[in-house]
């Protein structure tokens, strides 16, 4: 989509940033220049993803910039803070923040306990508030201009039956983004979003729909295009948000859905027709994935 080299000379944080949707994002920020921060709690996948990315870049002859792989839990301010030193000590300077990582789980919301509840904001909610008040305070100290860019889901704006922590957690992400586009505006820092559709991606699809659940909630039924989305879809757009060619956007969130939202509000509503006995084997499938 972008021209080589779009991203060259930037530096940009991405969390979540060793699978999945974030790895995919990262990759191509890579491939056009940027040097790419990835965080998660895993360290070892990190290693692994931030050597496959700097292999594949080179592969494609857009090598050069370079992949660092920091341990973060996002809850955690202090680990937070962390990322952003070793961030700084290596490449100097941050020009973005990709704020990825999520949890979620499908379920009844009578059938959640409070930590369920809180686990998911915590991760979703503050997790994004921690990344963001780190770099964004780094950014006014230093009178540097930067972009934030948060991934929420377009049940953000419509919300969503079985997912209500997720929406709860991301709708308040939505709201921090057009509050802060609006404050920190004067400083030259941007804040936007991009509300991805199904996007599916191995380990957390697996989790999040576990067994024969993902062949029976079928989501290219759902969509207009009659498709799910590619990750290299995904990956154009947050390019081109992160780049100096959409500076004049800010406080935008934009949807890439394939038009499902539009189709019908709420992607788990459909989840009604589960039965409270299949509700109980999806639970204990659900228990058995997170402890693999």
């Amino acid at each position: 989509m972008l021209r080589d080299n779009a991203l060259s000379g930037k530096t940009i944080v991405v969390t979540g940033g060793g699978t999945g949707l974030g790895r995919a994002m990262g990759t191509y920020f890579l491939k056009l220049g940027a040097n790419v921060v990835i965080t998660s709690r895993k360290m070892d996948v990190l290693l692994k993803t931030a050597a496959e990315m700097e292999q594949e870049a080179a592969a494609s002859n857009k090598g050069g910039a370079k992949v660092l792989a920091v341990q973060c839990d996002v809850r955690k301010p202090e680990e937070v803070d962390e990322v952003l030193r070793k961030t700084l000590e290596t490449f100097g300077q941050v020009h973005g923040l990709l704020n990825n990582a999520a949890g979620n789980f499908i379920s009844p919301t009578e059938r959640l306990s409070a930590n369920a509840f809180s686990t998911i904001i915590d991760i979703v909610l503050k997790g994004t508030a921690n990344c963001t008040m780190a770099v964004g305070k780094h950014w006014i100290k230093e009178k540097q201009a930067g972009t934030i860019l948060n991934i929420v889901t377009t049940y953000a704006f419509t919300g969503s039956g079985y997912v209500v922590p997720s929406a709860c957690a991301k709708g308040g992400v939505l709201a921090m983004t057009r509050s802060l586009a609006a404050e920190w505006g004067k400083y030259g820092i941007r804040n936007n979003a991009i509300a991805p559709g199904p996007f599916p991606t191995k380990g957390a699809w697996d989790r999040l729909l576990p067994g024969d659940m993902a062949k029976k909630f079928d989501f290219k039924n759902r969509v207009p295009l009659k498709r799910v989305g590619e990750h290299q879809e995904l990956a154009n757009l947050a390019a081109f948000m992160m780049s100096d060619f959409s500076g004049y956007i800010n406080g935008e969130v934009i949807t890439i859905d394939g038009g499902e939202w539009l189709q019908g509000a709420g992607q788990f509503n459909g989840l009604e027709a589960i039965t409270p006995e299949m509700w109980d084997m999806l639970e204990m499938m659900t228990r058995s994935a997170k402890g693999s």
